[in-house]
C-alpha cells in the first residue's frame, strides 16, 4: 500500500506515466514471480484508474487541453489493441528486453530533460 501511494503521489506531481513507474515497482517487488506478460498486464490495469483518477484532478483544475486529449485516446486505441495481441503471444524474452529498453530510454529521457 505503501508503494501505491507513493505511485499515486509521483504519476500526479510529474506526469511520469504511470506504466513506467509502476512497471519498475512491480519489478522488485516480483522480481522472480512475474513472467513479462503478467507483468505487462498487470501493470497496465493498475496505470488505467490510476492515471483516470489523476487525470480527473487536472481536469477539475483546468490543466486537460481537450482537443489534445482526443487525439491522443485516437491515436492510442490501435496501439492498445496490437500491443495486447503481441505481448500474450511474443516470447518472454523478448518482452523483458523491450521492456527494458523502454525503461531505459525513458531514464535516459528524464535525465536530458
Amino acid at each position: 500500500m505503501l508503494a501505491g501511494s507513493a505511485l499515486g503521489i509521483l504519476v500526479s506531481l510529474t506526469s511520469i506515466g504511470a506504466g513506467a513507474l509502476g512497471a519498475v515497482l512491480l519489478i522488485y517487488l516480483y522480481p522472480l514471480r512475474m513472467k513479462p506478460a503478467k507483468l505487462v498486464g498487470t501493470d497496465i490495469a493498475h496505470a488505467i484508474p490510476l492515471a483516470f483518477v489523476a487525470g480527473l484532478g487536472h481536469l477539475a483544475i483546468g490543466n486537460v487541453n481537450i482537443v489534445l486529449l482526443g487525439n491522443l485516446q485516437i491515436g492510442s486505441v490501435p496501439g492498445i489493441v496490437l500491443g495486447s495481441y503481441l505481448a500474450s503471444r511474443a516470447p518472454d524474452n523478448f518482452i523483458r528486453y523491450a521492456l527494458a529498453a523502454v525503461l531505459l530510454f525513458v531514464g535516459i529521457w528524464m535525465l536530458i530533460l
